[in-house]
């Protein structure tokens, strides 16, 4: 485990990045283009950067980012 000291600006960028992130994963989720193994690659990653996110974000700006899944949506076709 590393751990990092920041200030109060670079929290903020770093909040910023990882909601830029997330929403753009988000909106490559519905992308019906986007191949199941790249999607299944794609959730890894958003599992990990939403952890960080919920590291330093409030429960409100945070539930805007939880994966809401239909129940046919796994397979993602």
């Amino acid at each position: 485990m590393l751990g990092f000291l920041f200030n109060t600006k670079e929290v903020q960028e770093l909040e910023y990045l990882l909601k830029r992130e997330l929403e753009e994963m988000l909106l490559d989720f519905s992308d019906k283009r986007i191949d199941y193994l790249v999607k299944r690659a794609m959730e890894e990653r958003y599992s990990i950067m939403f952890r960080m996110y919920a590291r330093i974000a409030s429960p409100n700006e945070l539930s805007k980012y939880v994966r809401r899944r239909k129940i046919g949506d796994e397979n993602f076709t």
